[in-house]
This record gives structure tokens, C-alpha cells and sequence, in this order.
């Protein structure tokens, strides 16, 4: 397969894909609503069909990574992109022939705010989900999954979970801005154990799973680079790295989650701007232990992580200083 679209490629996953392709010799077409800088772009959006049709038309295979993953709004919108927008780029896929369906999901779609310790991929979960956006991941992957035809168009879902790396403005830049205030503070001890993936390592996952044999298709994959590590531990190797100072205030973890919810609730039904500064899920995600048993995801994909933690925070720092260094007039 060598013509592939990328949706979604103008976010630093999504770009890693179609630039990693490009390099690959891959005919790549991108759909998404800002240029992505590295392939053929169709500027549009998944809520447009016109837009679909024209980016899967004569594709071998799609990676489909448009999503709304912020952390609060309608969920309107949570469902107009996440799963309307699933369903429509699906339909144009298999109606343009495409062989390989490549879903990106995420864990959240089976994480019901309990602690998760070497778990499996689990089922999603669209009614117990915690949030808009995973519940309506949860219900993407399912009409992803149930789209997988033997003979036809095969779909594989890739969960990558805690996606982080050099101009990250999820993880990373949401912990430097809140480190850089003051405002970073640690749920509980710190101590609850997360899995994480540093972005070359899912970008290669989902290089792997548009190869991979058909035994691997119709089934979700966890993807991490399998080095669970306490909460506190990583935000201080995120923050040493990007030069700004580590947290120091603990905040006890049930506080965190009630402060949350009545945060998630001011937030949706006031009229306040920007994000809340902490919502239940978020303190649900940094007070519980989430990590991942990996060995189904290496063998049906065919692919390891190549870059450990340490290494990605030693390209994290360097990236940081090079950043410095061009602001420096």
C-alpha cells in the first residue's frame, strides 16, 4: 500500500505519521483544517463529506487520527467529530476501495477512573467512559471495529496512550505552562504508576499496524513505550527538561477529584472562557495507576519502542534549548 491518507496531520501525532510516510516513498494526502507542513494537504474537516470524499479518493489505506480532544466542551461537538466524523470517513473508505483502516483511539475508552495495573486493551466502554471525549472515542472505536470486513476493508484500532515529546502542547505544554505559574500541584504522593509513550515510538506503532499481518485486525491495541513510572517522577523529568521549575505542593487526590467535578460543572453551564484548571478526569488520570501489559500489542503489530524515557527526555531538553536559542534576539 502506498497511497495513505493521514487525517489529522497537522497535530504532532498525526504530522509524525504523514512526515514519517513521506520519508518512507508513500504517496501521502493529509486531511485536516490547517496545513500540515509535510504532505498534500486536503483543507477541510471530517464534518464536511465533501471534504472526505475528495481526501480517500483513490487511497490504499487511511490513518485516521482527527479527533476533538480538548478538555472541555459541548458534547455536541465531542460527537459531531469524534463520531459522526469516525462514521463518515469510514463510509468513504470503504466505498473508495481502501484495504487497511488504521483507527486511533485511546485507553481513556476503558478507564472507568479506577486503577488499571498491566491491564489488556479491555473493551471500550461508551456509557461508563469518563468525560465527552472518551465516551465518544469509546463509541468510535465500535463502529471502527465493526467496519472490519475479512475480504474487504481491514481495520485495525491503536490506542497510544500519554503521547508526549519535543513541541507537545498537550502533556508538555499544558505541565510547563502550569509549572511555570505555580499551579502544577501533585494529587495524593505521586506515587500511582503511569505508562506513557514518546511520540517517535507511536509514531512507528502506527506505521506498523498499516502492515501488519490480517491476524491482527479487528482487535484494539494499547500502545506505551512500557516503562511505567510514578506520576511525580515524570513531571519532574518534564519540567527538568523543559527548564521550568518542579512541583512541590501535594494536594490530597479525593479533593483533586471533587474540585474537578465541580469545576466540569461551572464549565458547562457558565459562560467561562478557556480551559478549567482541573476537570475529574484529568485528577482521576494523575491519582490513579494506569499502565499496560504490552506483550499482545508487540507481537500482533511486529513493533518494539525505540526510545526509551530517559533518551526522550534527554530530545526534550534539547529541543527546549534550541527553542531558547531562536527567541534569544
Amino acid at each position: 500500500m502506498t497511497r495513505i491518507l493521514v487525517t489529522g496531520a497537522s497535530g504532532m501525532l498525526g504530522r509524525g505519521v504523514a512526515a514519517r510516510l513521506v520519508a518512507d516513498g508513500h504517496d501521502v494526502r493529509t486531511l485536516q483544517r490547517r496545513a500540515s507542513g509535510v504532505a498534500t494537504d486536503v483543507r477541510g474537516s471530517v464534518t464536511d463529506p465533501a471534504a472526505v470524499a475528495e481526501a480517500v479518493h483513490d487511497r490504499e489505506a487511511v490513518v485516521h487520527l482527527a479527533a476533538k480532544a480538548a478538555i472541555t466542551g459541548p458534547l455536541a461537538e465531542y460527537v459531531e467529530v469524534n463520531v459522526r466524523g469516525t462514521e463518515r470517513v469510514l463510509t468513504a473508505a470503504a466505498a473508495a476501495g481502501v484495504r487497511r483502516f488504521v483507527h486511533v483511539s485511546s485507553p481513556s475508552v476503558a478507564h472507568l477512573g479506577t486503577s488499571l495495573a498491566g491491564a489488556g486493551a479491555g473493551p471500550a466502554d461508551p456509557d461508563r467512559a469518563r468525560g465527552h471525549y472518551a465516551r465518544t472515542k469509546a463509541a468510535a472505536e465500535l463502529i471502527a471495529l465493526a467496519a472490519d470486513e475479512p475480504g474487504g476493508m481491514r481495520v485495525v484500532v491503536v490506542r497510544p496512550h500519554v503521547v508526549w515529546g519535543p513541541g507537545d502542547t498537550q502533556l508538555v505544554g499544558r505541565v510547563v505552562d502550569r509549572a511555570r505559574s505555580g499551579r502544577l500541584p501533585v494529587l495524593g504522593a505521586g506515587a500511582a504508576l503511569i505508562d506513557t509513550t514518546y511520540v517517535d515510538n507511536a509514531v512507528d506503532a502506527l506505521v506498523a499496524a498499516l502492515h501488519a499481518d490480517d491476524s491482527a485486525c479487528g482487535e484494539p491495541y494499547v500502545v506505551t513505550n512500557g516503562e511505567p513510572r510514578p506520576v511525580l517522577e515524570l513531571l519532574r523529568g518534564i519540567c527538568s527538561a523543559s527548564g521550568v521549575p518542579t512541583p512541590r505542593r501535594h494536594v490530597p487526590a479525593a479533593a483533586a477529584r471533587a474540585v474537578g467535578g465541580l469545576l466540569d460543572l461551572a464549565w458547562a453551564r457558565l459562560p467561562l472562557d478557556g480551559e478549567p484548571p482541573l476537570t475529574r478526569f484529568t485528577a482521576e488520570q494523575l491519582s490513579t495507576a494506569h499502565w499496560f501489559d504490552q506483550r499482545r500489542t508487540r507481537e500482533a503489530l511486529g513493533w518494539t519502542p525505540a526510545v526509551t524515557i530517559e533518551e526522550g527526555l534527554v530530545r526534550l531538553a534539547s529541543w527546549t534549548a534550541a527553542e531558547r536559542d531562536t527567541r534569544v534576539p
